[in-house]
């Protein structure tokens, strides 16, 4: 005579929900307000002190990019401080951009940029506007006039050539 209990369920409660508490500002004197991530309240000045995250944002590249910069270009000294936190000077700012400019926008190498470094002693500024005016786009008139002499001399040197087969 074996009986088996008879099985019963559990009733599903679901828990009240609790009304959130209000947030409660304290009104404490001379308390700083803390600034909320992601949000830039001020803008530095030109002349201030930028972290390796605020350059990186600037020049729109990692942060890894500009360390391996600086064990490549030996001009790029930014200050450490404790805990090994870098601060680049407005200079080095310029020459970084400089970097850029010649790595991403003009193709050089990282070689061909060391060696342009090294013969410019440091000072690409100089070379980097001369590059941009050099960049300069002729004229459509001036490119259609390159264009007909061009061809001009390449019809001459088939004329040639066929005079010289036939």
């Amino acid at each position: 005579m074996s009986s088996t209990p008879p099985t019963t369920k559990k009733p599903h409660f679901k828990p009240q929900e609790q009304p959130k508490p209000e947030k409660i500002v304290q009104n404490i004197p001379n308390r700083r307000l803390m600034k909320k991530a992601g949000k830039k309240i001020t803008t530095k000045s030109p002349s201030a002190f930028r972290t390796i995250s605020e350059v990186a944002g600037e020049l729109k590249v990692q942060q890894h990019v500009l360390r391996f910069w600086e064990s490549k270009f030996s001009q790029i000294k930014p200050l450490k401080r404790g805990g090994g936190r870098r601060y680049y000077r407005p200079e080095d700012v310029e020459l970084l951009k400089n970097i850029y400019h010649l790595l991403y926008q003009e193709g050089y190498t990282i070689k061909g940029v060391q060696k342009l470094l090294h013969s410019t002693r440091g000072n690409l500024s100089a070379r980097v506007s001369e590059v941009s005016k050099d960049i300069a786009k002729p004229s459509v008139s001036q490119t259609v006039s390159q264009n007909k002499d061009e061809l001009q001399e390449m019809l001459i040197a088939l004329k040639s050539m066929r005079n010289l087969i036939g």
